[in-house]
């Protein structure tokens, strides 16, 4: 049995479940949520827990047991806290400015960038530092919003210049052999 599957999803306070046939609605104070489940897997609720158990042991239910209790876990989480992306600005002259709830990116080329968000989601930006937050409810958008806005500028690997995850690695290369000597 999946051992993420078989774990309990507790709901937390101010948070309501709503489970008829194959589709789950949470909602909570940041906002609403749904998901249709595959008819392999049931989901039901018991005291204060949602619980996701598959039909039976051959491979396909068997993948998708985890994964479905772990979607819902994500609902359950962004409707009552929510989830953070944070991207870093590195790069001289580089900048980001908010305009309105449109987010402004100046990092080198010859017009200012302008990504608009999408329902649901937020952004907020500490100039300080260039650090942009995206903020949202659903960890499957936020994601692909931050991977959005890192595609814009990705971080090059000779000066480091760009938009890179907080915490984010990137692998720096020598510059030209000639000039080392």
């Amino acid at each position: 049995m999946s051992r993420i599957g078989r774990l309990p999803v507790d709901i937390p306070a101010g948070v309501q479940v709503d489970i008829q046939g194959s589709e789950v609605k949470v909602k909570g104070p940041k906002g609403e949520l749904a998901f249709t489940h595959l008819p392999e897997v049931t989901v039901h609720m018991e005291a204060n827990q949602i619980l996701v158990q598959r039909s039976s042991d051959e491979p396909f239910p068997r993948a998708i047991h985890g994964t479905t209790r772990a979607l819902i876990q994500n609902m359950v989480t962004g409707v009552s806290t929510g989830f953070t992306k944070v991207l870093e600005i590195q790069g001289v002259g580089y900048r980001a400015e908010m305009d309105g709830k449109n987010l402004v990116l100046n990092v080198g080329y010859s017009h200012p960038v302008v990504v608009e968000p999408p329902e649901g989601i937020e952004f907020d930006v500490d100039t300080k530092t260039r650090l942009v937050k995206i903020i949202g409810s659903n960890k499957e958008v936020v994601g692909q919003v931050a991977a959005d806005i890192r595609k814009i500028r990705k971080p090059e690997p000779y000066k480091g210049k760009g938009i890179r995850y907080l915490g984010e690695h990137v692998r720096r290369k020598a510059g030209k052999a000639g000039k080392a000597g």
